[in-house]
């Protein structure tokens, strides 16, 4: 038996006094960052001891996204089983990639939690074939952050920031940088993220449900690329080279970001508490089903199915994480996490009034927009399309023909997908 699987003998009485043998209930589980995810793992596991469970214990080993996703590839591509974890944390942009390329490994939750109780676009990103393998934990739901002092100072008001199409947004963001000096967004032109938040918002994705390509001739994925170029084209942003330089200038450097609400955290960071508002995203208004509501990041547990003990692990998961309010209010008060269970959003923490926010209650008004993100299929490519439109951004900035710069994406999207 390995380290990662071992099971030691746990007896006592309430004195401590040795009463028998028993098997201690222990799970082992991966995931990254340790002050977001580990603390919300460590979390559930206390909240699952004063369930009744005394006797359990959490072996939570940290490791980089990308060295987790690395291990699993390697270990689950040569079929040794050893050594890896009960549970694993893994990005929804990678689940499909995993499911669909490694059957049989992680083990199927369909009987096992209530999917209703989600949101419906963080179950369709766990499932294949009709089963769904994962307990959805972290929204990447997200929010135009703007700072409302100076909206105000360029004459606009809260009501102004409701309801935009990407049009509107621009015209207001150089109306805002013009009034106060102050860039409206910042952008890393080698980072898609943003246009990556306006396709989904759509509707679309970069793939067809048999896997092909959905890029040349997809009208979505062409007028998200219009708002974005039109964006890129304009006098409202300034660019910074890396995501430290992305976060420092939301310390005051910009009027506004568009990210995910895990983002909370840094904007919070910037102590300036009352001069902070958040909006729904703006829309492509050429799309058909173009919406106010999109998803950046997130991530999801899974159970491995070579796991000794996956009915401990089935129990652990449906009993906090599936079903458990008042741990979500715990962790969204001290990680600022916003899980997908939809019941989370009746908890106390989830009504009250953000002063950082000016009064505003964010947290329900995240928790209203998660249920209303477009679902869509990630596919196994996602990371390698971003690759290829990452490369014609600043093409695209320098004002390419669009239809051109749309096909050079999906023939560098074409080799790279194969």
């Amino acid at each position: 038996m390995t380290t990662a699987f071992r099971r030691t003998l746990i007896a006592s009485t309430a004195l401590g006094l040795v009463a028998g043998a028993a098997a201690a209930q222990e799970l082992t589980v991966w995931a990254w960052d340790p002050n977001f995810n580990g603390a919300a793992m460590e979390a559930a596991a206390a909240a699952y001891q004063e369930m009744g469970n005394p006797d359990f214990t959490l072996d939570y080993q940290e490791f980089a996204r990308e060295e987790i996703e690395q291990k699993l590839q390697t270990q689950l591509a040569a079929g040794t089983m050893d050594g890896l974890p009960d549970i694993v944390l893994i990005e929804d942009y990678s689940a499909q990639k995993f499911l669909l390329s490694f059957p049989g490994a992680f083990e199927p939750l369909t009987d096992v939690i209530d999917y209703s109780g989600f949101a419906d676009y963080k179950v369709a990103l766990a499932s294949v074939d009709g089963e769904t393998y994962a307990m959805p934990f972290d929204s990447g739901v997200t929010g135009l952050f703007y700072r409302s002092d100076l909206i105000e100072e360029a004459g606009y008001t809260a009501e102004d920031m409701q309801d935009l199409t990407w049009d509107e947004f621009i015209e207001i963001g150089e109306a805002v940088t013009e009034a106060t000096g102050t860039p409206m967004i910042s952008l890393d032109i080698n980072d898609p993220g943003l246009f990556v938040v306006m396709l989904q918002s759509t509707g679309s994705w970069f793939f067809n449900e048999d896997g092909s390509l959905n890029i040349e001739g997809n009208p979505d994925f062409r007028a998200a690329m219009a708002d974005y170029q039109e964006i890129l084209q304009s006098d409202m942003w300034t660019q910074v080279n890396s995501w430290a330089d992305y976060q420092a200038s939301l310390a005051g450097d910009v009027a506004s970001t568009v990210s995910g609400v895990w983002i909370t955290g840094t904007i919070k960071a910037a102590d300036m508490s009352g001069q902070w508002a958040v909006a729904p995203i703006p829309r492509v208004a050429e799309a058909e089903n173009g919406t106010n509501y999109s998803n950046l990041g997130g991530s999801s547990w899974y159970v491995l199915a070579s796991s000794d003990d996956k009915e401990l692990a089935f129990d652990f998961l449906t009993s906090v994480w599936g079903s458990d309010v008042e741990f979500y209010n715990q962790i969204l008060v001290d990680q600022g996490a916003v899980g997908s269970l939809l019941a989370s959003r009746e908890g106390d923490a989830y009504q009250e009034a953000d002063a950082y926010f000016g009064g505003q209650e964010v947290w329900q008004d995240f928790s209203s927009w998660l249920g209303q993100v477009p679902a869509v299929d990630y596919g196994i490519f996602t990371y390698e399309v971003r690759s290829a439109i990452a490369s014609n951004i600043p093409a695209i900035a320098d004002g390419a023909d669009l239809d051109e710069a749309i096909s050079s994406i999906a023939a560098e999207a074409a080799v790279l997908t194969q």
